[in-house]
């Protein structure tokens, strides 16, 4: 079962890791982005079940990891006991975006694209 979340973590703040194995500090939201460059060439096969892939990239580079973009993600600083502390990014899958938050994370609307854009709309209230 997953938790549906309407607002985002603080900037700064410190939260334990799901297993209580490190904690970690919150940099700020990202996204998680799939290089489209890392893919690997197509290879060859005797008989094809569909269309060969092309060995151009068309399209843009990076574009938004389907596997991620439900979830929120986020630029953190692990902080591990005896460490220095780890800069990376952490998805937090068992969280599932609610749809309005969703929208402002990765929403493909250029009205996403202005630069007074820079924090999610506030979570509607419940009647």
């Amino acid at each position: 079962m997953s938790l549906q979340v309407d607002t985002v973590l603080a900037s700064g703040s410190e939260h334990p890791s799901p297993g209580g194995q490190y904690s970690y500090r919150v940099l700020g939201p990202c996204c998680r982005l799939f290089d489209r460059e890392e893919l690997p060439w197509p290879c060859c096969r005797l008989a094809w079940r569909s269309k060969e892939p092309s060995w151009r990239r068309v399209g843009r580079r990076f574009v938004a990891d389907l596997a991620a973009r439900r979830c929120p993600s986020y630029a953190v600083e692990l902080l591990q006991p005896g460490a220095r502390p780890t800069r990376t990014v952490i998805t937090l899958f068992p969280q599932r975006l609610a749809p309005g938050l969703q929208e402002w994370w990765y929403s493909k609307l250029p009205g996403s694209l202005e630069a007074g854009n820079l924090a999610p709309p506030p979570p509607a209230l419940a009647p």
